[in-house]
């Protein structure tokens, strides 16, 4: 999935995207409202990830413009404020979720996660395709019972096949869901890291090139 993270604190900021990266999860980051405003109207994110107290735009303004836009992307408020008034504005203003500072780190990608899950039609949590199962919550994947050791990118590019359900994945796709906004798109990346994945689920072949269309999950 795809994050945005927007709060004009930047320690905690990158904090949150660093933590948010192990999670096999492409995150872009914003320091004030305007970068975020940018960044959200250019990029399609799965959820934002935004700060409601930031110079320029602030979160709210943000939030308003994704309820008004459309787009999937869903809003998770972060905000100083714990009143029930402050938890019920934030709410009206079209977002998702709303958490409270300071929070514990693993009730910020529960969240997150639970929100990425509304952004596409209902999916399980454990992904299960010939042979191949990928738990999201715990970031574990095996085939055929067998533990594979995976990279973070190499899992987020096995967790968007398995989410596709047997559909072409186009490259732009995969760099856009696994990828930041730093990583050049005429980069090899996308297919080192297919190649890669590919020798680690071994035998029968199940990641299969489909000709101007991308990658698939499925036997030939």
């Amino acid at each position: 999935m795809r994050v945005l993270v927007a709060d004009d604190e930047e320690l905690l900021a990158d904090m949150i995207a660093v933590g948010l990266r192990r999670e096999a999860m492409a995150v872009d980051v914003a320091y004030d409202g305007a970068q975020a405003l940018e960044k959200i109207t250019v990029n399609r994110y799965d959820v934002a990830v935004l700060d409601r107290d930031m110079p320029g735009s602030s979160g709210d303004d943000i939030c308003r413009h994704v309820a008004r836009t459309g787009g999937g992307t869903r809003v998770l408020l972060l905000t100083a404020a714990a009143g029930i008034y402050d938890r019920v504005e934030g709410l009206g203003l079209g977002a998702d979720d709303y958490l409270t500072k300071p929070f514990a780190f693993a009730e910020l990608v529960a969240r997150v996660q639970a929100l990425a899950r509304r952004t596409a039609p209902a999916l399980p949590p454990v992904l299960e395709r010939d042979g191949i199962v990928v738990d999201v919550a715990t970031r574990t994947a095996t085939r055929d019972g067998r533990p594979l050791a995976l990279t973070v990118k190499e899992f987020g590019v096995l967790h968007a096949l398995m989410r596709a359900q047997g559909q072409a994945v186009t490259t732009e796709d995969l760099l856009e869901q696994v990828w930041d906004e730093h990583t050049d798109p005429f980069s090899n990346v996308v297919r080192v890291t297919v190649s890669t994945l590919r020798r680690k689920l071994g035998d029968p072949p199940v990641v299969q090139t489909v000709p101007r269309a991308g990658y698939r999950i499925g036997l030939a």
